[in-house]
């Protein structure tokens, strides 16, 4: 019993007892500073998981709006190629036909310049045989041949030039002689038609030989 007693009351074990209860102590709040510190790390890594995310949206953005930009450039270049492309096409076909009926009147011009001096001279034997009463010459058969001939000339476009009456002019007429003029209005007019002019579709095929009052 005495032993007992003794050693509860031992100054050194109830030192080692005090020094046990510090040591639970100190332990647990080195544990809650532990925690604390802890949480503090935590949040600083969900802060900067955050702005490294809103970093990447940034980068991913501007990488859109780069590749657009470009795409927009590439189309813009294009669509200017096409409309170059497409003008020339439009004038390369619009010259084309242009080119076809040049070549087509042309032709249709060669053939009826080879006509005229028929015309020319078919004009002339008319003229003879309503001058000449005397021989027994078919003038309405040659006014017949003649008309048709004319009128096959006007379905092709040709026109006969009118000169008798009209101003000169270089354009459509030949000066072949002038002569004096009886009156001062016929000054600079056409008085007589050597050969006739024609035209194809308003084009001069062949020039009006004319003699001109001065």
């Amino acid at each position: 019993m005495t032993d007992s007693k003794n050693t509860d009351n031992n100054p050194n074990n109830i030192e080692q007892s005090n020094n046990s209860e510090n040591d639970q102590v100190n332990k647990s709040e080195n544990g809650s500073e532990t925690s604390n510190n802890s949480d503090e790390e935590f949040d600083n890594t969900e802060d900067n998981i955050s702005e490294n995310d809103e970093l990447n949206d940034q980068k991913e953005e501007d990488i859109r709006d780069e590749k657009f930009l470009e795409l927009q450039a590439r189309y813009d270049d294009l669509n200017d190629k096409y409309l170059r492309l497409f003008s020339e096409f439009d004038n390369f076909r619009k010259r084309t036909i242009k080119e076809k009926l040049e070549l087509t009147k042309s032709a249709s011009k060669d053939i009826i310049e080879s006509l005229l001096p028929i015309v020319d001279d078919m004009e002339r034997a008319v003229k003879v045989s309503c001058e000449d009463k005397e021989n027994n010459i078919d003038v309405e058969g040659l006014n017949i041949i003649l008309n048709k001939l004319k009128s096959v000339l006007r379905q092709k476009g040709v026109e006969e030039i009118n000169s008798i009456g009209e101003d000169f002019n270089t354009d459509y007429h030949e000066a072949i002689t002038y002569i004096d003029s009886e009156k001062k209005k016929d000054k600079g007019k056409v008085v007589d038609v050597v050969q006739k002019g024609y035209m194809i579709n308003g084009k001069v095929i062949r020039f009006a030989k004319v003699v001109v009052a001065k």
